[in-house]
């Protein structure tokens, strides 16, 4: 009897051992940026809190004049969230402006200009620079147009040129490019050859870019509101591409609350009424997520990303064809989906986006001693643990890690 209670002891410190779990180590805070996000007649600590509790953690809006500004950077310094200054006297008075709030706890930045076309940049450039000359460690915030928008407003017919120029031009720390690529049945044709280019030009200037996802809903062909998958593959391939910041356009639906058609009109996580939505517990939800696995993405440096399917690839992009070494085999079964490598610290994650948001993807990953799945509450366990054949869900993303040194990735 002893002996087989030893041995039972021993069988269960061994399972214990084999399937042993870890945390994340967690890296920092990622930037989850709200444009629109509370009224003027809505701006109380309450409100402030609210966002916060979203997961929102820096936001932008226009305030009417520099008091205004300074009465809500106050509140979002207690709530625990970061304003980027907007204000008239921002451009009046640069200098002056930058010198009153650069220090201030709830300062996150200046937002400079939304879109503009290459026309503009030396003008937003100059005023960028006259910012700098008071503070140099803010952000200075340019949001850029996505590749589909018209040379008329880009001011060129190539958006390469558009995208190299804004680089070549304005003293900027980060990118910035909005694409709402999630209509009803499908996703745009054009928006992972954006991702592909903004990640590439940003990664040769250096710099970090930001990217978007949809909560609401701005004209007939988007879907409305945003589903939690919708959510999903916007921001889990803006990940996998490399994006170091995740901006949600718009937080409070300003459609006029005496409309009839304003009550959830555009789907936003809060309704023109001021109510909260189902999109809001969706995006309390996504940064939650978001934040848990910073550890995988915050400062991670893309080693590739391929796609798979079927179908014909985005244009733009590349065929997955070989595998990291500590993967023997990943199969997505002719669904589309998007493999991304990112080196990060001493470990390589490869994270598995299911690119179709209406039907779930039978993933089947299969690696060696060393490969081990990320789960969303940080969690580590070995792959081995789970079935080499999974479902993931629409929209959704399987992440796997090894350690870099015996990293072998095409």
């Amino acid at each position: 009897m002893k002996k087989t209670f030893s041995t039972i002891v021993f069988s269960f410190l061994f399972s214990v051992s084999l399937f042993s779990q870890g945390k994340l180590i967690d890296k920092g805070v990622m930037p989850v940026l709200a444009y629109a996000f509370i009224p003027m007649d809505q701006v109380n600590l309450a409100r402030f809190n609210e966002l916060k509790e979203a997961g929102i953690n820096l936001a932008i809006d226009n305030f009417p004049d520099v008091n205004a500004m300074k009465n809500g950077l106050d509140l979002a310094a207690k709530a625990g969230i970061k304003l980027l200054v907007s204000c008239p006297e921002l451009k009046s008075e640069p200098e002056k402006t930058a010198k009153l709030f650069k220090d201030h706890p709830g300062m996150g930045g200046y937002y400079i200009y939304d879109e503009p076309g290459m026309n503009l940049f030396p003008k937003l450039a100059s005023w960028c620079k006259r910012i700098q000359t008071v503070d140099n460690k803010n952000l200075r915030y340019v949001n850029i147009w996505p590749n589909f928008a018209s040379p008329s407003v880009l001011g060129t017919e190539s958006y390469v040129e558009y995208v190299h120029e804004f680089l070549k031009q304005m003293p900027v720390q980060i990118v910035s490019f909005d694409y709402y690529p999630v209509m009803y049945n499908r996703l745009s044709k054009t928006w992972y050859e954006n991702l592909e280019l903004i990640s590439a030009e940003s990664k040769k200037a250096g710099l970090p870019f930001w990217a978007f996802a949809l909560t609401s809903n701005y004209d007939e062909e988007h879907l409305n509101p945003q589903s939690l998958a919708a959510l999903r593959v916007q921001i889990y391939s803006n990940l996998a591409y490399g994006a170091q910041g995740i901006c949600y356009y718009e937080y409070w639906d300003r459609t006029p609350a005496n409309t009839a058609a304003s009550e959830d009109d555009r789907g936003g996580p809060i309704n023109a009424r001021g109510k909260r939505t189902v999109v809001f517990d969706r995006i309390k939800q996504m940064g939650a997520e978001i934040q848990v696995l910073s550890a995988v993405f915050l400062g991670a440096k893309v080693i590739s990303v391929k796609h798979t399917g079927k179908a014909m690839i985005p244009k733009g992009t590349s065929r997955l064809i070989n595998l990291p070494k500590a993967i023997r085999v990943l199969e997505t079964n002719g669904a589309p989906a998007l493999v991304s490598v990112l080196e990060n610290g001493a470990n390589t994650f490869v994270v598995v986006v299911n690119k179709d948001f209406l039907n779930p993807m039978n993933l089947i990953v299969a690696g060696d001693e060393t490969l081990k799945k990320v789960l969303k509450d940080g969690t580590i366990v070995p792959a081995s643990a789970y079935e080499s054949s999974i479902e993931l869900d629409p929209g959704d993303a399987a992440i796997y890690m090894f350690p870099s040194n015996i990293a072998n990735t095409h």
